[in-house]
Protein backbone atom coordinates (compact mmCIF):
# COMPACT_ATOMS: atom_id res chain seq x y z
CA UNK A 1 0.00 0.00 0.00
CA UNK A 2 1.21 3.47 -0.93
CA UNK A 3 1.37 5.92 2.04
CA UNK A 4 0.29 8.78 -0.21
CA UNK A 5 -2.94 6.88 -0.88
CA UNK A 6 -3.38 6.43 2.87
CA UNK A 7 -3.18 10.21 3.26
CA UNK A 8 -5.57 10.74 0.34
CA UNK A 9 -8.20 8.47 1.89
CA UNK A 10 -7.84 9.90 5.39
CA UNK A 11 -8.32 13.44 4.01
CA UNK A 12 -11.22 12.52 1.75
CA UNK A 13 -14.42 14.21 2.94
CA UNK A 14 -16.76 12.11 0.81
CA UNK A 15 -16.86 8.51 -0.42
CA UNK A 16 -14.20 7.34 2.05
CA UNK A 17 -15.73 3.85 2.71
CA UNK A 18 -16.37 3.37 -1.01
CA UNK A 19 -12.81 4.33 -1.96
CA UNK A 20 -11.36 2.03 0.69
CA UNK A 21 -13.41 -0.87 -0.70
CA UNK A 22 -12.36 -0.15 -4.28
CA UNK A 23 -8.74 0.06 -3.16
CA UNK A 24 -8.92 -3.41 -1.62
CA UNK A 25 -10.46 -4.83 -4.79
CA UNK A 26 -7.72 -3.37 -6.97
CA UNK A 27 -4.92 -4.57 -4.71
CA UNK A 28 -6.53 -8.00 -4.51
CA UNK A 29 -6.30 -8.18 -8.30
CA UNK A 30 -2.52 -7.81 -8.10
CA UNK A 31 -2.10 -4.22 -9.30
CA UNK A 32 0.63 -1.90 -8.02
CA UNK A 33 -0.61 1.12 -6.09
CA UNK A 34 0.77 4.56 -6.97
CA UNK A 35 -0.39 8.15 -6.55
CA UNK A 36 -0.76 10.21 -9.74
CA UNK A 37 -2.79 13.28 -10.75
CA UNK A 38 -3.55 13.66 -7.02
CA UNK A 39 -5.48 10.37 -7.03
CA UNK A 40 -4.83 6.67 -6.31
CA UNK A 41 -3.60 5.02 -9.50
CA UNK A 42 -3.16 1.30 -10.11
CA UNK A 43 -0.64 -0.12 -12.56
CA UNK A 44 0.43 -3.36 -14.19
CA UNK A 45 4.13 -3.60 -15.03
CA UNK A 46 4.41 0.22 -14.78
CA UNK A 47 1.50 0.78 -17.18
CA UNK A 48 -1.48 2.76 -15.90
CA UNK A 49 -4.59 0.59 -15.70
CA UNK A 50 -7.18 2.31 -13.52
CA UNK A 51 -7.58 5.46 -11.42
CA UNK A 52 -9.87 5.96 -8.40
CA UNK A 53 -11.73 9.25 -8.73
CA UNK A 54 -13.87 11.15 -6.22
CA UNK A 55 -16.57 13.48 -7.54
CA UNK A 56 -19.49 15.38 -6.08
CA UNK A 57 -22.20 12.93 -7.14
CA UNK A 58 -20.22 9.69 -7.27
CA UNK A 59 -16.86 7.97 -6.95
CA UNK A 60 -15.48 5.99 -9.87
CA UNK A 61 -12.96 3.65 -11.36
CA UNK A 62 -11.48 5.31 -14.41
CA UNK A 63 -10.05 2.74 -16.85
CA UNK A 64 -7.28 4.26 -18.97
CA UNK A 65 -8.09 1.97 -21.92
CA UNK A 66 -11.75 1.48 -21.07
CA UNK A 67 -12.81 1.74 -24.69
CA UNK A 68 -11.04 -1.59 -25.31
CA UNK A 69 -13.09 -3.39 -22.64
CA UNK A 70 -16.10 -5.40 -23.77
CA UNK A 71 -18.44 -3.82 -21.17
CA UNK A 72 -21.06 -6.53 -21.69
CA UNK A 73 -22.86 -5.27 -18.56
CA UNK A 74 -23.07 -1.70 -19.84
CA UNK A 75 -21.59 -0.07 -16.71
CA UNK A 76 -18.95 2.09 -18.41
CA UNK A 77 -19.46 5.67 -19.53
CA UNK A 78 -17.40 8.43 -21.15
CA UNK A 79 -15.84 11.08 -18.86
CA UNK A 80 -16.20 13.62 -21.67
CA UNK A 81 -17.72 13.95 -25.12
CA UNK A 82 -14.37 13.74 -26.90
CA UNK A 83 -12.80 11.06 -24.73
CA UNK A 84 -11.57 8.23 -26.97
CA UNK A 85 -9.81 6.01 -24.42
CA UNK A 86 -10.94 6.50 -20.81
CA UNK A 87 -14.18 4.99 -19.48
CA UNK A 88 -15.73 5.41 -16.00
CA UNK A 89 -17.37 2.82 -13.75
CA UNK A 90 -19.45 4.92 -11.34
CA UNK A 91 -20.61 4.13 -7.79
CA UNK A 92 -22.94 5.99 -5.42
CA UNK A 93 -22.84 3.81 -2.29
CA UNK A 94 -20.85 1.09 -0.53
CA UNK A 95 -23.56 -1.55 -0.85
CA UNK A 96 -23.49 -1.19 -4.63
CA UNK A 97 -19.76 -1.92 -4.68
CA UNK A 98 -20.12 -4.92 -2.42
CA UNK A 99 -22.93 -6.39 -4.52
CA UNK A 100 -21.04 -5.82 -7.77
CA UNK A 101 -17.71 -7.09 -6.45
CA UNK A 102 -17.41 -10.08 -8.86
CA UNK A 103 -18.36 -7.92 -11.86
CA UNK A 104 -15.96 -5.13 -10.86
CA UNK A 105 -13.14 -7.65 -10.57
CA UNK A 106 -13.95 -8.99 -14.04
CA UNK A 107 -13.54 -5.49 -15.46
CA UNK A 108 -10.22 -5.08 -13.64
CA UNK A 109 -8.90 -8.46 -14.81
CA UNK A 110 -9.96 -7.68 -18.38
CA UNK A 111 -8.09 -4.35 -18.20
CA UNK A 112 -4.99 -6.24 -17.00
CA UNK A 113 -5.29 -8.64 -19.94
CA UNK A 114 -5.40 -5.64 -22.28
CA UNK A 115 -2.02 -4.57 -20.90
CA UNK A 116 -0.60 -8.09 -21.07
CA UNK A 117 -1.57 -8.23 -24.74
CA UNK A 118 0.03 -4.84 -25.39
CA UNK A 119 -3.16 -3.44 -26.92
CA UNK A 120 -3.26 0.24 -27.83
CA UNK A 121 -6.17 2.62 -28.30
CA UNK A 122 -6.41 3.71 -31.93
CA UNK A 123 -7.44 7.35 -31.88
CA UNK A 124 -9.68 8.64 -34.63
CA UNK A 125 -7.92 10.95 -37.04
CA UNK A 126 -9.37 14.45 -37.20
CA UNK A 127 -8.33 18.03 -37.77
CA UNK A 128 -8.11 18.72 -34.05
CA UNK A 129 -4.89 18.43 -32.06
CA UNK A 130 -4.34 14.82 -30.95
CA UNK A 131 -3.23 15.12 -27.35
CA UNK A 132 -0.77 12.76 -25.70
CA UNK A 133 -2.72 10.26 -23.58
CA UNK A 134 -1.42 11.49 -20.21
CA UNK A 135 -2.44 15.07 -21.01
CA UNK A 136 -5.92 14.01 -22.14
CA UNK A 137 -6.40 12.08 -18.91
CA UNK A 138 -5.28 15.08 -16.84
CA UNK A 139 -7.74 17.35 -18.70
CA UNK A 140 -10.61 14.86 -18.29
CA UNK A 141 -9.88 14.68 -14.57
CA UNK A 142 -9.54 18.44 -13.91
CA UNK A 143 -12.29 20.63 -15.36
CA UNK A 144 -10.50 23.89 -14.47
CA UNK A 145 -7.37 22.68 -16.21
CA UNK A 146 -9.39 21.59 -19.25
CA UNK A 147 -11.04 25.01 -19.56
CA UNK A 148 -7.71 26.81 -19.15
CA UNK A 149 -5.99 24.62 -21.75
CA UNK A 150 -8.82 25.05 -24.26
CA UNK A 151 -8.57 28.83 -23.77
CA UNK A 152 -4.95 28.82 -24.97
CA UNK A 153 -4.21 29.59 -28.60
CA UNK A 154 -3.79 26.55 -30.90
CA UNK A 155 -0.06 27.28 -31.10
CA UNK A 156 0.32 27.26 -27.31
CA UNK A 157 -1.66 24.03 -27.08
CA UNK A 158 0.60 22.40 -29.67
CA UNK A 159 3.74 23.58 -27.86
CA UNK A 160 2.62 22.02 -24.58
CA UNK A 161 1.50 18.82 -26.28
CA UNK A 162 4.86 18.49 -28.06
CA UNK A 163 6.79 19.04 -24.83
CA UNK A 164 4.63 16.61 -22.84
CA UNK A 165 4.78 13.87 -25.49
CA UNK A 166 8.58 13.94 -25.94
CA UNK A 167 9.67 11.58 -23.09
CA UNK A 168 9.53 7.85 -23.78
CA UNK A 169 8.46 6.98 -20.22
CA UNK A 170 4.85 7.59 -19.19
CA UNK A 171 5.96 8.57 -15.68
CA UNK A 172 8.19 11.33 -17.07
CA UNK A 173 5.33 12.64 -19.21
CA UNK A 174 3.07 12.69 -16.14
CA UNK A 175 5.67 14.63 -14.13
CA UNK A 176 6.04 17.23 -16.86
CA UNK A 177 2.28 17.75 -17.00
CA UNK A 178 2.02 18.02 -13.21
CA UNK A 179 4.80 20.63 -13.10
CA UNK A 180 3.16 22.82 -15.74
CA UNK A 181 -0.42 22.75 -14.43
CA UNK A 182 -0.04 26.07 -12.50
CA UNK A 183 1.34 27.74 -15.63
CA UNK A 184 -1.57 26.53 -17.77
CA UNK A 185 -4.09 27.63 -15.15
CA UNK A 186 -2.49 31.10 -15.31
CA UNK A 187 -3.13 31.20 -19.05
CA UNK A 188 0.56 31.11 -19.91
CA UNK A 189 2.00 29.29 -22.90
CA UNK A 190 5.05 27.04 -22.70
CA UNK A 191 7.29 29.71 -24.24
CA UNK A 192 5.63 32.70 -22.53
CA UNK A 193 7.46 35.01 -20.11
CA UNK A 194 6.41 34.58 -16.47
CA UNK A 195 8.88 36.95 -14.80
CA UNK A 196 7.74 40.11 -16.61
CA UNK A 197 11.27 41.15 -17.56
CA UNK A 198 11.43 39.83 -21.12
CA UNK A 199 12.15 42.34 -23.88
CA UNK A 200 10.31 40.11 -26.33
CA UNK A 201 6.95 39.90 -24.58
CA UNK A 202 4.94 37.77 -24.43
CA UNK A 203 7.77 35.39 -25.33
CA UNK A 204 10.51 34.49 -22.87
CA UNK A 205 14.01 35.74 -23.77
CA UNK A 206 15.81 34.19 -20.79
CA UNK A 207 15.78 37.30 -18.57
CA UNK A 208 14.57 35.24 -15.61
CA UNK A 209 17.96 33.53 -15.49
CA UNK A 210 19.62 36.73 -14.35
CA UNK A 211 17.14 37.75 -11.65
CA UNK A 212 18.94 35.72 -8.98
CA UNK A 213 22.37 37.08 -9.98
CA UNK A 214 21.20 40.70 -9.72
CA UNK A 215 19.92 40.10 -6.19
CA UNK A 216 23.20 38.61 -4.96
Amino acid sequence: MNPKVDDFISNTKKWQPEIEQLRLLLLDCGLTEEFKWRNPCYCFQRNNVVLIGSFKEYCALSFFKGTLLQDSNGFLSKPGENSQAVRFFRFTNLQEIQELKPIIKNYIYEAIEVEKAGLKVIFKSNTELELVEELQIALDKNLSLKIAFKALTPGRQRAYNLYFSAPKQSKTRETRIENYIPRILDGKGFNDCICGMSKKMPNCDGSHKYIGEENK
